[in-house]
């Protein structure tokens, strides 16, 4: 009975555990490393927004939301995840090129990780210098005052990508206004009859909407908004 009281009333130890961040040979390089990857992984909604198709797939999927007029019919979500899935399979060649030529030569250990960013970042400047105004590019070379780069490789990301950025910008609202257009002329219309008919009190979004939405069946409209954004990437 004694002994089973000594047992209770002995505290139970607890084993120690050492944590030792960057010690060891090579310890520092694998914490640069690492702080490295939590960068890049902070900057990731950054670098797909401002560095991919998103932001002309995105902007001409609002347009035709707000041309419709059907208020948050599609849900943004929808609107999201189509845009996210259409930027994956627009810059698949690209993402395929990176993954090539850049991260598994690194994964195998035949490069460095400078040589490593150096050539995924090849593939993504061509990409983004083919659809980059030369107007837009030149503002910001002018600003910053560069001389003129002689090739793609030359051209700094800090240039390229706002330029990029509004190219993207002005091209998705010049394919915006093409699909405002049919929809306006039958809300315009849709408003002249009811005037003519003498029924000025009632708004001609509830008789025009359901007409938008039957043309838009009509035409597969879906197809041709996600063909026409496909093709202006080629």
């Amino acid at each position: 009975m004694l002994d089973n009281l000594m047992l209770l009333n002995v505290a139970p130890t607890i084993p120690g555990v050492e944590l030792n961040i960057g010690g060891g040979e090579g310890g520092t390089a694998v914490t640069l490393q690492l702080l490295l990857m939590l960068t890049v992984l902070s900057l990731a909604p950054a670098i797909l927004i401002m560095m991919t198709s998103f932001t002309r797939i995105v902007v001409v999927l609002s347009f035709v939301r707000q041309a419709l007029g059907t208020q948050m019919q599609p849900p943004n979500q929808v609107i999201i995840g189509l845009s996210l899935f259409l930027t994956f399979f627009v810059m698949s060649p690209v993402l395929t090129e990176v993954n090539d030529i850049a991260l598994q030569p690194y994964l195998a250990g035949e490069m460095e990780q400078e040589e490593a960013i150096d050539k995924a970042l090849s593939p993504m400047k061509e990409f983004m210098a083919k659809n980059t105004r030369e107007q837009d590019l030149a503002l910001f070379v002018k600003y910053a005052k560069m001389e003129k780069p002689e090739s793609i490789d030359e051209i700094p990301l800090t240039t390229l990508v706002p330029a990029f950025a509004i190219s993207e910008l002005k091209t998705a609202f010049q394919i915006g206004f093409m699909i405002f257009v049919p929809f306006l002329i039958i809300d315009m219309v849709v408003s002249s009859i009811l005037m003519a008919m003498g029924m000025m009190m009632l708004p001609p979004i509830i008789i025009s909407l359901p007409f938008k939405i039957l043309l838009f069946v009509l035409v597969d409209g879906w197809h041709l908004i996600v063909e026409s954004l496909l093709f202006s990437f080629k």
